[in-house]
C-alpha cells in the first residue's frame, strides 16, 4: 500500500477527491491548509498561516517532509522505533494546493526515499480549459458556507479565478518533474475524479 499525495489548484476538487478515497481505501484525510492554519495558531512566530504565501509553503516543508517521511518509511520509522506500530498500518491522502517539493524531497532522502513515487501516488489536479467567467460561476453555484470564498463579491472572486488559473499553468509544467500524473478536471469533474479513483485501486491492487 502506498500514502497519496493530491496537489493542485484550487477548485478543482482536490478535497472532493480525498474524501472519495477516504470512503473507498479507508485512508485518513489530512488537509494542507488546515495544517498551515494550526501552525499560524499555535506557533505564530514561524511565520507558517492563511495567507502568507510563498512564505508559508517554504516554511511549512520541513514538517511536510519528516511527517512524510516518517509516515511512509519503515527505515525511517527504524529511526524512532517506539513509534513503528503507530505508524505502521496508517495510510493517509495528503491534500493541497501548493507544497514546496524541492525541500521535501530532499528531506525524504533522509529516510532513504530518493524519488517521490516509491512510495507515494502523486495525483495533479488542473484546470487547463476553464476561463476566468466559467471559474466565478461555479464559484457562485456550488459553494457552500463550508468554503471560504462563499460570500465574497464579484471583484474579488475575479482576482481569485485569474490566480487559479495562473496556477494551474504553473502546476502542469511544476508536478510532472515530482512524478505526479495530471488529470483535467475542467469538464465532467466527477467522471475524472471517478476514473482517478479506478486508477488508484488499480495501482494498489486493491
Amino acid at each position: 500500500m502506498k500514502n497519496i499525495i493530491v496537489a493542485g489548484t484550487g477548485r478543482a476538487g482536490k478535497s472532493t477527491l480525498a474524501r472519495k478515497l477516504k470512503d473507498e481505501l479507508n485512508y485518513f484525510v489530512i488537509n494542507n491548509d488546515k495544517l498551515v492554519a494550526m501552525f499560524g495558531e499555535a506557533y505564530p512566530q514561524l511565520d507558517i498561516m492563511i495567507g502568507n504565501g510563498d512564505v508559508s509553503i517554504k516554511n511549512i516543508a520541513p514538517f511536510l517532509g519528516h511527517f512524510l517521511g516518517m509516515f511512509s518509511s519503515l527505515d525511517g520509522c527504524g529511526l524512532f522505533p517506539y513509534t513503528h506500530g503507530a505508524l505502521k498500518e496508517n495510510y493517509f491522502v495528503l491534500e493541497g494546493w501548493s507544497f514546496d517539493f524541492e525541500q521535501i524531497t530532499s528531506i525524504l532522502k533522509m529516510y532513504g526515499i530518493e524519488d517521490l513515487k516509491e512510495k507515494f501516488i502523486l495525483i495533479g489536479l488542473v484546470q487547463s480549459h476553464k476561463t476566468v467567467d466559467e471559474l466565478i460561476s461555479d464559484m457562485k453555484k456550488y459553494d457552500t458556507k463550508h468554503d471560504w470564498t462563499y460570500g465574497l463579491n464579484d471583484e474579488k472572486l475575479r482576482e481569485i479565478a485569474e490566480e487559479n488559473i495562473s496556477f494551474s499553468r504553473y502546476s502542469i509544467d511544476y508536478l510532472p518533474k515530482y512524478g505526479f500524473t495530471l488529470y483535467d478536471t475542467s469538464m465532467e469533474r466527477e467522471q475524472v475524479l471517478e476514473q482517478i479513483i479506478e486508477d488508484v485501486k488499480v495501482e494498489l491492487q486493491v
